[in-house]
């Protein structure tokens, strides 16, 4: 039933944007600037949460903000190793508990205020005094005692106990004289004001809501080195990823990300393409299913609407044996993944784990089915029951825009109704507000990484639950345990990187047992880009990796703008890194580096 849709979907992805009885022939790639300005415009199926780095957690918002702010610390592009940012230097004392950074002299807001250690300790301590301003990032300054700027260039953070994310503290540092005068942070979207006041490398101009987001190039920027050739960035938004891929085919956008990959169908269907190159590399992120263990708030009230079935471990275990991964890859992503396990992708080796020996759940419905009776889930008339006798059937949240949700959904509804349990996809635009109230069962779930685990893994933390029924936290899907929380504890503490893997490995371990989350896939990043628009810009990691969703800016500011001279006039497209294979290799050129993980879901309101 699978293959059906596959069909349906490749067939209309391969007519959108082709010749019409309304539209004779496609449009030719237009020159990519505006009146003189040199204009790179990407095309996204997915929409800005907030443009406030305090409250954001979808994808494209915090991609944006690596562009509009400077962090402490940033990541080289060739293979995500630490380098300055904001800060030029960093340095522990000798216990560890106090980190000082040296913060550049050369950096100023785009309103021309100075940008100082006093901005940076105030954006520290707004998140560990106001619940609002933790929303997004709040777990990177849980473990703060007290932050302070004895200079311009000297920021200081003490710590409760030792932390091993201090060079890697992935949160936008605003400027204070901005800032300072938000009332409620829980409710400022920064999105009244044009230009929007930062100190990156580039200036949000303007903005309309499930539109567009436009950028220019801050001319004030510290690094002078390989500026920027394109003049503004525009971010516009489609309704879908079929829509975002056909603008790109009529040459009406310059880029075109996935949500947050092309389809397989997509890919193929931009293969021909005059003037068009898709590239593909390891993925950095996983696709999974995620489990409504029962929604709790801090001090321990309940909330939503869960079936009761679910909060059995054995149940959740049963489920999960029952889903067949390798099916999901090779139909689905058609082979442009990899098949999924622990909770970070082989992209980052050192964190990578897989089970091994009993404790892997391999595909087997027969024994799912067992699993089933021998926990006191009966079949009656065909149907499973649960402990109160009623049938039991699952809601699932979806998302409208994405595919490949609606596919394994329907894989899903098959492979659980020989088991006896029913299965009904909830698709939606906007999944948070379901989820975060607890109304729902199961939801399709992913996060993107960047280069600390402590952020993917936090969120399942006791300390990530709201404070109140309802209100969004910075828990994924409302898990919190105590042995869960004691690893997390040891992993931030450990500064050794092999025993802090260790910790990682364990904490992935205990994930994938509890039966809370089921990694399908790790779906490798496929995009695609005009070679009449674009002549070439940088991927991350460089020998084979992504150009959206960057942990930086590097592609944005590495683009080039290709000349009348670089159209291919052969009619055929060039693409790197389709072929499955180069995708496999390259993970082995990746993994000799430190890595750790990146947040944002990419699935449940694509928090990246």
């Amino acid at each position: 039933m699978r293959v059906l849709l596959a069909s349906g979907a490749a067939a209309f992805t391969l007519t959108a944007g082709l010749a019409t009885p309304l539209n004779p022939a496609p449009q030719e790639a237009r020159a990519a600037d505006d009146g003189g300005k040199k204009v790179l415009t990407v095309a996204l199926a997915q929409s800005v949460d907030s443009l406030s780095p305090f409250l954001a957690s979808r994808l494209v918002s915090t991609s944006i903000h690596r562009l509009m702010y400077e962090y402490l610390t940033n990541y080289d592009p060739k293979d995500n190793h630490v380098v300055p940012g904001f800060a030029t230097q960093w340095k522990p004392s000798a216990d560890k508990l106090t980190w000082t950074y040296t913060i550049r002299s050369n950096s100023k807001w785009s309103d021309g205020e100075k940008a100082t250690a006093h901005d940076a300790a105030f954006t520290f301590n707004k998140m560990m005094t106001d619940d609002a301003a933790a929303t997004a990032n709040g777990s990177f300054v849980g473990n703060f005692k007290k932050v302070t700027a004895p200079s311009d260039t000297r920021l200081v953070i003490e710590l409760k106990k030792p932390q091993a994310t201090m060079t890697s503290l992935d949160v936008p540092i605003v400027p204070e004289h901005i800032w300072k005068d938000v009332k409620d942070y829980s409710k400022f979207n920064n999105d009244k004001k044009f230009p929007i006041v930062g100190n990156g490398p580039f200036v949000l101009t303007d903005y309309k809501a499930d539109q567009y987001v436009k950028l220019r190039v801050n001319k004030d920027f510290w690094r002078k080195t390989g500026k920027p050739q394109f003049d503004e960035i525009v971010f516009k938004t489609y309704k879908d990823q079929d829509g975002a891929v056909a603008a790109l085919r009529k040459g009406e956008v310059s880029f075109v990300a996935g949500s947050p990959a092309l389809t397989p169908a997509q890919a193929a269907s931009l293969k021909g393409e005059k003037n068009i190159k898709v590239n593909e590399g390891p993925g950095r992120r996983f696709y999974a299913i995620a489990v409504n263990p029962g929604w709790q708030t801090k001090s321990g009230e309940k909330f939503g609407d869960g079936n009761k079935a679910l909060s059995d471990k054995e149940f959740r275990q049963a489920l999960f044996r029952a889903v067949d991964t390798k099916t999901i890859v090779d139909k689905v992503f058609q082979g442009h993944a990899v098949e999924g396990a622990g909770y970070i992708p082989p992209r980052f080796k050192d964190y990578f784990w897989q089970p091994s020996g009993d404790q892997k759940l391999s595909y087997d419905a027969d024994a799912a089915a067992k699993m089933m009776d021998d926990a006191g889930y009966k079949l009656k008339d065909g149907k499973r029951v649960g402990k109160d006798g009623k049938p039991i059937d699952l809601r699932m949240l979806c998302h409208a825009t994405d595919p490949n949700d609606k596919a394994v959904g329907k894989y899903l509804k098959e492979w659980w109704g020989k088991i006896g349990v029913g299965l009904k996809l909830n698709c939606v635009d906007d999944v948070s507000v379901p989820w975060y109230a607890g109304e729902y069962d199961l939801a399709f779930d992913g996060w993107s990484v960047n280069p600390d685990p402590d952020f993917v893994l936090g969120i399942h933390t006791c300390a990530a639950l709201p404070a109140k029924p309802k209100e969004i936290a910075q828990t994924d899907n409302g898990i919190c345990d105590k042995t869960f929380d004691g690893l997390y504890n040891k992993q931030l503490a450990e500064y050794d990187p092999a025993k802090r893997a260790d910790y990682v490995k364990q904490m992935e371990s205990w994930l994938y047992d509890s039966g809370y989350m089921n990694v399908m896939a790790y779906p490798n990043a496929v995009e695609a880009y005009r070679t009449d628009q674009i002549k070439s810009i940088e991927t991350m990691p460089t020998a084979a990796g992504n150009i959206y969703g960057q942990d930086g800016y590097w592609s944005w500011w590495s683009a080039v703008p290709a000349s009348a001279s670089d159209s291919d006039d052969s009619g055929s497209s060039s693409n790197t890194g389709v072929v499955i294979g180069i995708v496999i290799a390259a993970l082995v050129v990746i993994g000799g580096g430190v890595f750790f993980a990146m947040r944002r879901r990419t699935t449940a309101d694509d928090r990246e």
